[in-house]
């Protein structure tokens, strides 16, 4: 049940035209009234005698009562209730009761007082009904509406577990502002998607992901092609910023500008600049290195991406709030950075995963900046190494980087979760739903080439590997991985770590122990990348020469014999 509070309004008569008149696509079917404030209001709908305006003026009567001066500039309040397309269809009666529960919540009505404001409820659809009440009680005092939207979302709760409707997740204040039903009409007018607010709120935040000074991040939405107002002080100092879409235009024909904050609340320059300050917060020498490290392509960049997110996920759970939040919302940024890169066949779900991971980058936990500098960092190689392709290094770095992201972005669900954050939690696992998705899209290839490699082994090695693996791995983990399908790239995996001088035995054991396994639909899915990132094998297996049964290859993870960098911290001889 969703109950929405519309603007303020001047003309009752107005309203009630809309309410029982045919609709804007022809949509209001048998407007009638299903309760009022003293049960008895004409009801132009059913009642043929009854008149829209002989009910204006009804309601209207308490402004009578005062002074031209003292009645409301806006005295319509205008509530619409709507359940969702899986909810039962009730009756006008059980309506009725929503209805008046709704004004009392709100504090326009209370029968205990008996001196509330004048209203009506009209449904005109199955799934919904509009309330309109005028904003002077009978005794010429206006209600106390503060916080009225807070009580009728709660009150809606309520009514949610006693009519045995659909529950959904009560809010904490923390969510981006949602389109108004103008935004969203005139989105369709215009055949757009989406609104303009939701357009500009994803480019601002793909705009902001990894972005180090307030130049580059305006850099960034100029060369989105955003329009860009800035708000200066007297002093010459920068104050807030507002955006537009081009196109997107008033009555007067000017664009329509919308102010950081009002398209997230973490999107406001104040907000946005905390992300900065985080940085200087850290060492400096470390700062300057990062800022002098370019991208060389997207593969490095995803891998050190990967790289970044696991060292996150192993901390996350033992992590302080504070630092906790500023990994998730980091997380937000990686994600960001991603969608805007991805190939094609990744896109449209790497960006479904970033809007509904955008609800759970923020909550009421203050994240302490500073210790998201690695994903930061991993966010801005993302964008400036540029669009990956969907084939080879770049297409397995990707399935590998997904992987990773997939695991942070589900303990943070679980971190939402157990803070009682409903629907940060729940937008956390539709991310995760998503990014389900856009894995198996760019796995299918690279996985596909592992299992060929692994099927192709020799039997003494591939008998090898299943030792390796029940020697590893406990019983029923082992025996549960040696089942799988995935069972094959993973066997090749262990035979290239092998053949680069790692002791594979403990590279597994080190891989399967960094983290749980139960959210994971494949068990050597998730092993072949750990193991792929910790022995710097490319991800890639057409880039690694097939292991026989004895012979070692010269170059197998792309690193010259004798050079120092090939010996990582996990590197063991056998």
């Amino acid at each position: 049940m969703v109950p929405k509070i519309h603007k303020r309004g001047t003309r009752t008569i107005g309203l009630l035209y809309y309410l029982y008149g045919p609709g804007k696509a022809e949509e209001h079917v048998d407007p009638h009234l299903v309760a009022s404030w003293d049960h008895a209001a004409p009801d132009p709908g059913r009642d043929p005698e009854a008149t829209y305006k002989q009910l204006q003026q009804l309601l209207d009567q308490p402004l009578a009562l005062l002074d031209e001066n003292e009645r409301p500039k806006k005295h319509v309040w205008h509530l619409s209730v709507r359940n969702g397309p899986t909810d039962r269809i009730l009756s006008d009666q059980e309506w009725g009761d929503v209805a008046r529960r709704m004004v009392a919540a709100a504090g326009i009505d209370d029968p205990e007082q008996g001196a509330g404001c004048r209203w009506v409820a009209v449904r005109h659809a199955d799934d919904h009904i509009h309330i309109l009440a005028t904003l002077v009680r009978e005794d010429g005092y206006r209600p106390d509406l503060d916080f009225d939207a807070v009580r009728v979302q709660a009150e809606a709760r309520r009514l949610e577990q006693e009519l045995g409707l659909r529950r959904l997740n009560p809010g904490d204040g923390t969510a981006a502002k949602r389109p108004t039903s103008a935004e969203r009409h005139k989105a369709t007018r215009q055949g757009r998607e989406r609104t303009p607010r939701e357009e500009l709120r994803e480019t601002v935040r793909r705009a902001v992901a990894g972005a180090e000074s307030e130049k580059e991040f305006f850099d960034r939405l100029g060369a989105a092609g955003v329009l860009v107002r800035t708000r200066v002080a007297p002093s010459g100092d920068l104050l807030g910023y507002t955006v537009a879409l081009p196109g997107d235009v008033n009555a007067q024909g000017k664009p329509v500008f919308y102010p950081g904050s009002k398209l997230g609340p973490d999107l406001s320059l104040p907000r946005i600049r905390e992300r900065w300050s985080g940085r200087r917060t850290g060492s400096r020498t470390g700062s300057r290195v990062a800022e002098q490290t370019a991208p060389s392509g997207p593969a490095s960049a995803r891998r050190r991406a990967s790289t970044a997110l696991w060292q996150a996920v192993l901390v996350m759970d033992g992590a302080d709030d504070g630092v906790a939040a500023a990994y998730i919302a980091a997380a937000g940024e990686v994600l960001d950075a991603l969608a805007k890169t991805s190939a094609a066949h990744t896109r449209r779900e790497l960006r479904e995963a970033a809007l509904a991971f955008e609800r759970a980058s923020r909550s009421h936990v203050r994240a302490e900046r500073g210790h998201d500098r690695a994903l930061r960092q991993a966010a801005r190689d993302l964008v400036y190494s540029g669009p990956a392709l969907g084939r080879g290094e770049d297409g397995a770095t990707t399935a590998m980087v997904i992987d990773a992201v997939f695991f942070l972005v589900t303990v943070a669900a679980h971190w939402h979760g157990k803070k009682a954050h409903a629907q940060q939690a729940a937008a956390a696992q539709l991310a995760a739903e998503h990014l389900r998705t856009a894995y198996q899209a760019a796995a299918a290839q690279p996985m596909g080439v592992l299992a060929v490699r692994g099927r192709s082994l020799a039997l003494p090695v591939l008998r090898r590997q299943v030792l390796r693996v029940r020697e590893a791995l406990p019983s029923a983990l082992a025996e549960q991985v040696l089942a799988e399908a995935g069972w094959a790239a993973l066997a090749a995996t262990l035979a290239d770590a092998e053949a680069a001088g790692y002791d594979a035995t403990a590279l597994l054991a080190d891989a399967a122990a960094r983290r749980e396994l139960g959210s994971a639909e494949s068990l050597s899915d998730v092993l072949v990348w750990r193991l792929r990132r910790a022995a710097d094998l490319p991800a890639d297996a057409q880039a690694t020469p097939l292991p026989d049964g004895g012979s070692v290859p010269s170059d197998p993870a792309g690193r010259k014999a004798g050079n120092p960098a090939a010996k990582g911290p996990q590197r063991r001889r056998r």
